[in-house]
């Protein structure tokens, strides 16, 4: 019995020695998970070490370990998430990647498991263009105004943040505080998330903290937590964010309270776009000054006087109400500016009570008024003139990253090195303007015979361009004009260059030999004489000659003979070209009794040798076509029906268009009245023009038409019955009617399907009249009409050459989409570019070889972060669209124009230091393009000014190249009488400023 008892007693004794070691363990893991949760080490311990398995090298080439962001706003602002698209557009441009970030591994199977990368972040990025040496050229930052560090933010805005948004943040006494996570408010939240899906009325209060805040509004979808999914990731990300120094956090907190003001989220307003953070918010939606309001938050109001106190109110009251409005920045502060101001007055009374601001402070606050802007009104915009470089190439890159809008690229995290040379373009632009004044003018030698006269200088728009060759790319150095709009002279324009376009036919002109010579030139003769050539194809026929007595038959030599070709330079010749008979005049009247080699003609720019030069050039490509000889001598050649109908229907488009606005913008019975008083009026005429046009209108509505219209002519009504029973609408064919009435066909014909569709566009006018076009042509089908066939088909034979011509203009990069099919485009009827001038210069330099003009050397995306990736130009192979002899051969066309033509002003404009020149060529244009109005005898009545042009399009060595434009827009341009020598007196005149860029290692 002793002994059980005693049993009894120590199993008792051990049950409570095990109870009361239970209790200790229980309330030791307790005591563990509330200390966890107030001290977070044991996060800090695991997180930290965690932490430091991040890292981030940049290596040269393209990195095997990189995972770009999917979606964030802050990822997409700063262009990180279309990085990999980007990086696709450069590839396919020429660039390759240089060098790029690698993750650890750990960081890549983090950020794989769908984490944020955790770096210190920027708050502030946006794009920076540095010059060829460095020199900053533009630079944008987003947001505008930010704190650098917590030091530079006023007290009194962190603790009312902390109030508003994270209380406990910067607890001293916790150095290893996990800042992602406030367990008591998630507790709270996920509590009241539980009650709200039982109660759906029930409010659900933030359980984030600033720092998930921040990974919330950067990087989530669409800146939204929209699963618990989301929630996790914010947590877990800004988790380790805040362990990457170490497992101390204080300094990480500061770091998470700046970046929270600099960055939080503010909507979006007129006239700015975006807006983020506390110092662009103020700026953006009440128009404060960042710095002032700094300035007087970090005083006490004891130390102001009264009319800062009041101010400082002001300022007050505008940051509490962007805390309180970046919860519902739209709603705030776009829709409900009277809910934005109640919740703020409560604030500020909650913020009085916790002692964090006065009582008086409080008062002031709530009694100033908060006034939200409607939309943000820009400051003065900088001048276009010193931006022309500049917004090339910010086009540029726009183009090669396939970006929309200037505005988003402005806010990319990327750095770019330009080809442009600043200094140069600087001192190159100021020269330029100066320009505008007569005196500078004056003494740049810009006054004198065909340079500036009784005009206003400062109506002159003057460009610049200059490129320089190198291996494998052409780089843009300078490009600026005097014209103060975002419209470049030099690029963005479609002008009458005059001349010029003699550089351009005469390039087709030695192409064209060229090929001739690879057709024949290893021919024998008597091989070369048994060829057969239409005695139109002059330049055939001469490769022909010449390649029969030639001792010497290279290339190079063909082409110096070519350019010897000697042509009359008489005006007093009719050119039936563009559809119908023309005649062209030279510049000087002296040069029109004179014949003119080819290289002499370009020299001195000769209007009526090049005419005759592209006269020669179309019929060569006429006589390319299959079978041309016989088409035009064959009468039954069955190509001939096809070629007419061609013919009928352009020319009937023509027509439909004419009278299309002939009628446009009138009712139809005033429409029928002008119809009417062009047209041979009888009785007889009237019955059928009415019947066809109004084919549903009866008798009486007739004899009331006839009588508004034949007032002199009474016509008894069995008459008038019996001509309007006979003449129905089918009375006689479209063409018949237009014969007896003198009114063209398709003029009837319109005005009567505008009675049926007084709507019509003329688009469907044209769609809709194809078998009338062909039937009002039916007369020049018969084949006794062989002669006048022969005029259309030679007419739109000319059409088909001047396709083969604009084909290889365009291969030389001519700009635009056509040429006008006429000789006059030898001339510069059909317009040019003077970018694409020297682009075709570019080509003769590079021995026919072109290659891409080059503006952006390198790019950097996201420097100092995890995506960094640094891009540059490789050398392209470029393309041969030229023969290397041609090339050869302009080249010394163009020192021709510049050593005995109409440049010679400028051959000794660029010394070296040892007393030599840089060897300089060119071609000279002058356009005059007017609006000239002609009687039916072809007598000049009007002429009205629309623009004048001067161009210069250069090479400077075997280096540099441009071109140099001067312009005078409207009817200002008949106040004007220069020439081309202004444009190359501007080049001389800025020489002083471009030779060190010219200068061999300059």
């Amino acid at each position: 019995m002793p002994i059980v008892k005693a049993r009894s007693r120590r199993k008792q004794v051990w049950r409570i020695i095990l109870m009361i070691f239970t209790f200790l363990l229980i309330s030791a893991v307790i005591f563990g998970v509330i200390y966890e949760l107030r001290t977070s080490a044991l996060q800090a311990h695991y997180l930290s070490r965690l932490a430091a398995k991040i890292g981030v090298r940049v290596l040269p080439g393209k990195s095997p370990s990189i995972q770009f962001p999917k979606a964030g706003p802050y990822d997409m602002r700063f262009g990180y998430v279309e990085l990999p698209t980007f990086l696709g557009n450069l590839e396919t441009a020429g660039y390759d990647i240089e060098a790029q970030a690698r993750f650890s591994p750990f960081l890549l199977e983090y950020t794989r498991a769908g984490f944020y990368p955790a770096y210190r972040e920027k708050s502030q990025a946006g794009l920076r263009i540095e010059d060829r040496l460095g020199r900053l050229i533009y630079a944008t930052a987003y947001p505008e105004r930010i704190f650098s560090d917590c030091t530079q933010i006023p007290d009194i805005i962190i603790k009312i943040l902390l109030y508003i948004e994270n209380r406990g943040l910067l607890d001293s006494r916790y150095p290893l505080k996990n800042p992602a996570v406030e367990w008591k408010r998630l507790a709270a939240a996920s509590l009241a998330l539980g009650i709200k899906a039982v109660d759906s009325s029930r409010n659900v209060p933030g359980g984030s903290t600033l720092a998930t805040q921040i990974e919330k509004y950067r990087h989530s979808p669409r800146g939204l937590t929209l699963s618990v999914k989301d929630k996790y990731q914010q947590m877990i990300s800004a988790s380790m964010r805040a362990y990457l120094d170490g497992p101390e956090t204080l300094q990480a907190r500061y770091g998470i309270i700046c970046d929270f003001i600099n960055s939080m989220p503010l909507g979006a307003i007129t006239g700015y776009g975006e807006v983020m953070g506390l110092g662009d918010g103020l700026y953006a939606w009440y128009g404060a000054d960042f710095t002032e309001t700094v300035r007087l938050l970090a005083e006490r109001s004891s130390n102001l006087t009264g009319s800062e106190v009041k101010a400082r109110a002001a300022a007050l009251k505008e940051v509490v109400s962007l805390f309180v409005a970046q919860r519902r920045p739209s709603y705030f502060l776009s829709e409900d500016h009277t809910a934005l101001e109640a919740k703020t007055d409560s604030y500020l009374r909650l913020l009085a009570q916790a002692g964090i601001i006065t009582p008086g402070e409080r008062d002031a606050a709530i009694v100033a008024p908060l006034i939200v802007q409607e939309r943000v009104v820009s400051p003065g915009t900088q001048s276009f003139l010193s931006r022309k470089a500049l917004n090339a190439i910010r086009i540029q890159l726009l183009n090669l990253l396939d970006v929309d809008r200037l505005y988003r690229l402005d806010r990319f995290d990327l750095s770019v090195i330009s080809t442009v040379d600043q200094s140069v373009q600087q001192e190159t632009t100021t020269l330029l303007k100066s320009f505008s004044d007569p005196l500078t003018a004056r003494k740049s030698g810009l006054y004198g015979y065909h340079l500036l006269g009784n005009g206003d200088p400062a109506n002159i728009v003057y460009s610049l361009t200059l490129y320089e060759r190198s291996e494998g790319a052409n780089l843009m150095r300078l490009q600026t004009d005097t014209l103060d709009k975002p419209l470049n002279i030099n690029s963005g324009t479609k002008l009458e260059l005059g001349s010029s376009a003699k550089f351009r036919t005469l390039a087709n002109y030695l192409q064209i030999i060229a090929a001739l010579h690879e057709q024949y030139h290893s021919l024998s003769r008597a091989e070369l004489a048994a060829v057969e050539l239409d005695a139109a194809d002059n330049l055939s026929r001469w490769v022909i000659s010449y390649l029969s007595s030639a001792g010497n038959r290279d290339l190079s030599t063909m082409l110096a003979a070519a350019m010897q070709r000697r042509y009359l330079a008489s005006p007093k010749e009719q050119f039936f070209t563009g559809g119908g008979v023309h005649t062209f005049s030279n510049f000087d009247k002296r040069d029109d009794t004179r014949i003119f080699s080819v290289q002499d003609a370009f020299n001195h720019s000769i209007n009526m040798v090049f005419i005759r030069l592209m006269r020669d050039i179309t019929q060569y490509y006429k006589y390319q076509i299959p079978g041309v000889r016989q088409l035009l001598g064959d009468a039954k050649d069955p190509r001939r029906h096809d070629y007419l109908s061609k013919f009928a229907d352009q020319e009937g488009r023509i027509f439909l268009q004419r009278f299309y606005r002939k009628y446009r913008g009138k009712s139809f019975d005033e429409a029928f009245d002008i119809l009417m008083e062009g047209m041979r009026k009888n009785p007889k005429n009237m019955v059928a023009v009415f019947r066809y046009i109004k084919p549903d209108a009866g008798l009486n509505e007739f004899k009331t038409f006839l009588a508004s219209h034949l007032k002199s002519a009474q016509v008894a009504d069995n008459i008038l019955s019996e001509l309007f029973e006979r003449l129905g609408p089918d009375a006689y064919s479209l063409v018949d009617l237009g014969y007896i009435t003198r009114v063209h066909p398709l003029e009837l014909w319109m005005l009567a399907y505008l009675n049926r569709h007084p709507d019509a566009t003329q688009g469907e006018v044209i769609q809709n009249s194809t078998a009338e076009r062909q039937e009002v042509y039916t007369w020049l089908f018969k084949t006794s009409r062989k002669n006048k066939q022969n005029v259309r088909i030679r007419a739109l034979l000319e059409v088909e050459a001047f396709s083969e011509i604009f084909s290889e203009w365009k291969r030389l990069k001519y700009p635009f989409n056509s040429l006008v099919p006429s000789y006059a485009t030898a001339i510069g009827s059909s317009a040019d570019r003077p970018d694409s001038l020297a682009e075709l210069v570019g080509i003769v330099l590079n021995k026919g070889r072109w290659y891409p003009t080059l503006q952006i050397q390198k790019l950097c995306f996201g420097a100092k972060t995890p995506y960094e990736t640094r891009v540059v130009y490789q050398k392209s192979k470029g393309e041969q669209v030229m023969h290397p002899e041609v090339a050869e051969a302009l080249r010394q066309a163009l020192l021709g124009v510049a050593e005995n033509g109409t440049a010679q002003r400028i051959r000794s404009a660029f010394l070296l230091s040892d007393g030599t020149y840089l060897a300089v060529g060119g071609k000279t244009g002058t356009g005059d393009n007017r609006h000239n109005i002609y009687s039916l005898g072809g007598h000049l009545i009007s002429s009205k000014a629309i623009n004048r042009t001067a161009v210069f399009v250069f090479f400077i060595g075997d280096r540099f190249y441009g071109v140099v434009t001067a312009y005078v827009a409207g009817q200002d341009s008949d106040d004007y009488n220069f020439t081309s020598g202004l444009a190359v007196q501007v080049l001389k005149a800025a020489a002083p400023q471009l030779m060190p860029l010219l200068t061999p290692g300059g």
